[in-house]
């Protein structure tokens, strides 16, 4: 009886499966494609629901050097190059311009559970699955993907083997097939594509595409870069098609009228629906011979791989990122001449102007590094001795004026070497002043701690969202925050700072990583990737540093965890109030509203976040800051009133 329970319960699952069968689209991605840990059916590839288990299908590629010719861009991707050249309308010896949209057919079939089409790459020095998959393939595959593909376990790659790497395709589902669509055109999203724009620039209708790409609505459009978007379409598409901007078309065909609209139309509702009859009856009849066959086979199915916490992308993205090269003399000397008509606000000295204010760079001018403290004008100047390339550093301190970013007044370039001038700093760096460690008695009070931590949140933002275009600092850290004489805090060295929005058709991310052990976010020593969060995360460090008194380093090796774990304890209820104090740096000797660094862990707590687009904005990190700074005000008022109030009585 019992057995006979299961084989009913079975059946109605079959059923409803069937069903689903017949009337589900594929599930859209979305930034699922940048969490190499998210082993999710989505990012695996089109599920094998459509109609036929192969099919014509479409990609589309952005033609970039060293795939930017039909021969190349076939290599990469398996295709045959007469199919390619012609359907896009050139000849086999041809290239095209940088980031052109080039289609590609495709034969889709199921492999697996998945639709995909399968093409071999050897693997070049450097490589990660995720940079295999989303900027070699521009995102017509996914790290996972390919990770499954080749049964990894581990993310080590060998350079110089093969690797089969599955292509996004699918095949119209029966839904889509008795509207009309004959093929699905896989798309890859770039920076302000909306479903509508690329619908019409294939000449899909908006909400067919919606429907295609679940769980996409016209309530619900987002999509993200980089993702690939099924277009279906009636007709293979065509060059002209991939111009852009595209032509104007011609009216877009309109959405299938509703079923009781014509006698046709009931006719054809009528006959599907037989047809599903049909279906589930022989469906229950063969579920009776082979059920318990079946039932072992599915409920002794092995288990799916572990998850582990994502890491997705945040909105804006820096593009790909290249080492500097070095300019030469004449180069350098060329732009050193440009800046004074491009730069009124920066002085062009010359050595011998910087030699005076530093007494010959005396030894007892010295700061730190390659900075001397220098006297120019009867004012103290802070001079530093760059090798390389510095344009860009100039260029962007050039473009911006905030009180909270350490000023550029002043270059030199001589003998190969730049120096640059910048406002002086009296009280030095941070790192000098908040760990409980350092025995020269620098000290900071709870107030002055919260004012510099919403000053570098002050600069932040203004880097990230009054630039243009937005910039990330990328090295955020003690030794960058410097202490004027009111101990207000400035941001310096910008040297590794970048832009935060992606070059039109290329993923944000780098194989060249650098920072500071302890400050850099996950997603940036993992993948590589690069957005205004890295900074955000590298801000919570910073907090957690100024509000603990302990190096970052120190925090690691004495909780031997995750970072993120390391506030836990302290924002634990059942530990109570006794365990928050022991977090807090006991140099200020609870001199402090306990209340408010409940507050204050909490924000780091959000900024340490491992998924990027969990961490809040600077603009957010700004508003809580100020809102703390406020009440930490009005308690040091309250406190200095109480003190003066007991002495007097």
């Amino acid at each position: 009886m019992k057995f006979l329970s299961v084989i009913s319960l079975f059946i109605i699952a079959m059923i409803l499966g069937l069903c689903s069968l017949i009337h589900a689209q594929q599930p859209y991605v979305a930034k699922a494609t940048t969490n190499c840990s998210n082993t999710g059916n989505s990012a695996l590839g089109y599920s094998c629901n459509g109609l036929n288990r192969t099919c014509q299908a479409y990609l589309i590629f952005r033609s970039k050097p060293p795939y930017n010719t039909v021969a190349s861009i076939s290599t990469l991707l398996s295709s045959d190059p007469s199919q390619l050249s012609a359907i896009n309308e050139v000849s086999e010896t041809a290239s095209f311009d940088t980031n052109k949209m080039v289609i590609v057919p495709v034969n889709c079939s199921c492999s697996g559970d998945y639709y995909q089409f399968n093409t071999t790459y050897v693997a070049q020095n450097g490589d990660s699955f995720f940079w295999i998959a989303n900027n070699t393939y521009q995102g017509l595959s996914t790290c996972q993907a390919v990770r499954d593909q080749n049964r990894r376990q581990t993310t080590d790659i060998v350079p110089g083997e093969r690797l089969n790497v599955p292509l996004r395709c699918a095949c119209p589902t029966k839904n889509q097939t008795d509207i009309g669509i004959k093929y699905l055109l896989s798309y890859i999203i770039k920076w302000g594509d909306t479903v509508s724009g690329v619908s019409i620039q294939f000449g899909a209708d908006t909400e067919r595409t919606l429907e295609a790409n679940t769980p996409l609505s016209l309530s619900n459009p987002t999509i993200f870069p980089f993702t690939t978007l099924l277009i279906p379409l009636q007709n293979p598409p065509s060059s002209n098609q991939t111009i852009s901007p595209p032509p104007s078309p011609a009216s877009p065909p309109p959405p299938p009228q509703p079923p009781s609209a014509s006698p046709n139309s009931n006719n054809s509702s009528n006959k599907t629906w037989v047809y599903v009859l049909v279906g589930v009856l022989g469906g229950i009849v063969l579920t009776f011979i082979i059920g318990s066959i079946i039932f072992f086979a599915v409920f002794h199915k092995s288990e799916t791989r572990k998850k582990s916490e994502p890491i997705f992308v945040s909105e804006s993205f820096g593009a790909q990122e290249k080492p500097l090269n070095k300019k030469l003399d004449e180069e350098s000397q060329d732009f050193l001449d440009s800046i004074s008509s491009i730069a009124q606000s920066i002085k062009v000295y010359k050595l011998k102007e910087l030699e005076a204010a530093t007494d010959n760079f005396n030894p007892s001018c010295w700061i730190k590094g390659s900075v001397y403290r220098g006297l120019i004008n009867g004012d103290y100047a802070a001079i530093k001795k760059v090798n390389g390339d510095v344009s860009k550093e100039i260029d962007l301190l050039n473009k911006i004026n905030h009180f909270n970013l350490i000023r550029l007044s002043g270059v030199c370039f001589s003998d190969g070497h730049w120096y640059l001038v910048y406002e002086y700093a009296t009280n030095g760096p941070l790192s000098d002043w908040i760990y409980s460690s350092n025995s020269d008695g620098k000290f900071l009070n709870w107030t002055q701690r919260v004012q510099i931590a919403l000053d570098v949140a002050t600069g932040l933002n203004y880097l990230h969202s009054f630039t243009t275009p937005p910039h990330v600092h990328k090295d955020i850290k003690s030794s960058n925050v410097l202490l004027d004489s009111d101990f207000r805090a400035k941001i310096a060295n910008l040297a590794m700072a970048r832009s935060a929005e992606g070059q039109e058709g290329e993923f944000a991310l780098t194989r060249h990583i650098i920072g500071t052990k302890g400050y850099m976010a996950p997603e940036y020593l993992e993948n590589g990737l690069v957005s205004t969060k890295l900074d955000v995360y590298a801000f919570g460090v910073l907090i957690l540093e100024i509000v603990s008194g302990k190096e970052v380093a120190a925090l690691y090796s004495e909780e031997n965890m995750n970072l993120s774990d390391v506030l836990n304890d302290a924002l634990s209820e059942t530990n109570g109030k006794d365990s928050l104090r022991q977090f807090i740096d006991p140099s200020l000797q609870g001199n402090y509203p306990l209340e408010l660094t409940i507050l204050i862990l909490r924000l780091i707590d959000s900024c340490l976040s491992k998924n990027p687009s969990d961490r809040p904005a600077m603009d957010e990190i700004t508003q809580s800051l100020s809102r703390i700074l406020t009440t930490s005000l009005n308690w040091e008022s309250s406190v200095v009133s109480g003190y003066q109030y007991s002495r007097s009585s």
